[in-house]
């Protein structure tokens, strides 16, 4: 892997980190007495209690489902970049405004709903602009390390509580914890402004020399490398396509095109089902809440608990890398999901078998089985991560045909956050009370119907340049059916050239920069039709720059 690739977009990626350190932050400080006590927590009844600590968890996730929505008009405005940018800045206001809440327990509220802007903002920047500058043959490892970093910043905050909760006395550790949210903010605020933009959204832009300018900088090629000039035919044709099918750029036109189209609506509706069914695996309500339920199998102190939790951090971050290195793109995303699937499920079960047959009694010691259940927790986190949790931001920001790409993973992104929502918000009030257990196999249940769905209608993508997935869902069929039926054909060398009804010839440039100097790229083709058939000749013709 180049170095340059590898360091520009894990740079990107620290927008996944913020989604992380939070889920690990909140659910260790909601448990430290100095916050509860602070926030008038430790004086309710238990229902009232939980009700409480989900409104002040949950009220990130309302946040990030407006803020992936709403960056999707930035980031196809004004480009991924700037976006990004912005993300950043409004995370660091919303943990300020947290961190100066002092006991006030709306301005927690509005510091989360802030904060969660920014974080859902990057949920679904981040791995758009990777996959949008991987090269195909690393794309899904380097997509991947989106949920590395969420991992990495989950870890990194349990350890972070624990030591905070060890070293420090009154209101500091839960202050210093809130604040440390700002870290990868601020790296991701410096890291992008120093990187470059999205070479297919420039190219949406028509501006194709600086999109194969990029393309060379990235991949350390040069311009007229026979990779960069295909890479460069594949973003026009499908463009082109695109514009054959629909024509016109506006929202309404973008939603057309994903709703009507059935290969589009198709990956659409694949994107949703994703993200429902990756939050209904249960992870984010152990995320959230791993000290409350690891106090809840049995380890009764709140230090055990936040020290048990930063060991299930380090087994999610390190199976994670694993599947990247060893597995994303050799093993592939399907392969993946599927026997994840079925792991996940076992484990959610035996831990709702235990907590139901022989559940844990306060300063009792811990049983044999009860330590099993608390292994399951860790092997559920390994399966997770090797699959479910890379496997589907690969896939949906892969599977999207070039316009509809930030829209589509916006909407996808915005369904994650919703049902994000959902477990923060139901969690801590069904695992209250005897019949908590039934949470378990809940999650367990789920995790073994999505085996179906991905044997049914999740197709294999790894190898495949982001431009081929229109074959793959049928849409360039449809894009050429089209021209049969009005014998007219379309450019594949640049946006916007066609060939009329009377067969008249156009041309298309392409910017080729050449050893500091210019040239242009021509392809000319010529549509004839003979006795019913749609035949197309194409003829290049290049010209090079003097040397």
């Amino acid at each position: 892997m180049d170095v340059r690739i590898f360091t520009n977009l894990s740079t990107a990626c620290f927008g996944g980190m913020l989604f992380g350190w939070d889920i690990g932050t909140i659910g260790g400080v909601i448990v430290m007495p100095s916050f509860t006590k602070k926030y008038h927590i430790d004086t309710l009844a238990p229902v009232a209690q939980a009700n409480l600590l989900s409104n002040i968890v949950s009220t990130l996730q309302a946040g990030c489902f407006f803020g992936s929505l709403f960056s999707y008009y930035v980031a196809d405005r004004w480009g991924r970049r700037p976006a990004l940018l912005l993300a950043a800045g409004v995370t660091i206001l919303g943990v300020v405004i947290q961190c100066a809440s002092d006991g006030h327990i709306s301005a927690l509220y509005v510091g989360r709903l802030v904060g969660g802007l920014g974080v859902g903002a990057a949920s679904m920047l981040t791995p758009l602009y990777v996959s949008e500058n991987a090269p195909r043959a690393i794309r899904g490892a380097l997509t991947g390390m989106y949920q590395l970093f969420i991992a990495t910043g989950t870890m990194l905050s349990f350890w972070i509580n624990y030591g905070a909760i060890l070293h420090l006395k009154g209101d500091a550790p839960w202050i210093v914890s809130l604040a440390l949210q700002m870290l990868p903010a601020i790296f991701l605020l410096v890291g992008i402004f120093l990187c470059h933009e999205s070479p297919r959204w420039l190219a949406r832009q028509d501006n194709w020399e600086k999109a194969t300018a990029v393309l060379s900088k990235v991949s350390n090629l040069p311009s007229d490398h026979p990779y960069i000039r295909m890479e460069l035919e594949e973003m026009a044709e499908q463009l082109e396509n695109e514009r054959r099918i629909i024509g016109g750029a506006g929202f309404l036109d973008l939603m057309k095109e994903m709703w009507t189209i059935s290969g589009n609506r198709n990956r659409a509706l694949i994107s949703i089902g994703l993200m429902i069914c990756q939050q209904m695996t249960g992870t984010n309500a152990i995320n959230y809440y791993a000290p409350k339920i690891f106090l809840n199998l049995g380890i009764d102190s709140t230090t055990s608990g936040l020290f048990a939790t930063g060991v299930y951090g380090i087994v999610k971050m390190a199976t994670c890398a694993a599947f990247l290195l060893l597995a994303a793109d050799s093993l592939g995303r399907r392969k993946s999901l599927l026997w994840t699937s079925i792991a996940q499920g076992c484990a959610m079960f035996v831990i709702g078998f235990y907590v139901r047959f022989d559940p844990p009694l306060k300063g009792a010691v811990i049983p044999p089985v009860g330590y099993f259940a608390l292994t399951c927790i860790y092997l559920f986190a390994g399966f997770f991560q090797f699959g479910w949790g890379p496997c589907c931001w690969i896939i949906v920001s892969e599977i999207p045909t070039a316009r509809l790409r930030a829209l589509n993973v916006a909407i996808a992104a915005a369904t994650q956050w919703l049902f994000n929502f959902v477990v923060a918000k139901a969690v801590p009030t069904i695992t209250v009370g005897r019949a908590g257990y039934g949470t378990y196999f809940i999650f367990g249940t789920f995790c073994f119907s999505m085996f179906f769905f991905v044997w049914f209608l999740i197709p294999e993508t790894k190898g495949l340049s982001l431009e081929k997935m229109d074959d793959l869902f049928g849409v360039t069929a449809i894009a050429h059916k089209g021209d049969v039926e009005s014998n007219t054909g379309s450019l594949r060398g640049g946006p916007g050239a066609n060939i009329n009804a009377n067969n008249e010839k156009t041309a298309v440039t392409i910017p080729d920069v050449e050893a500091g100097s210019e040239s242009l790229r021509k392809r000319e083709v010529t549509n004839t039709t003979t006795e019913g058939e749609h035949i197309e000749h194409a003829s290049v013709s290049n010209t090079q720059a003097q040397r």
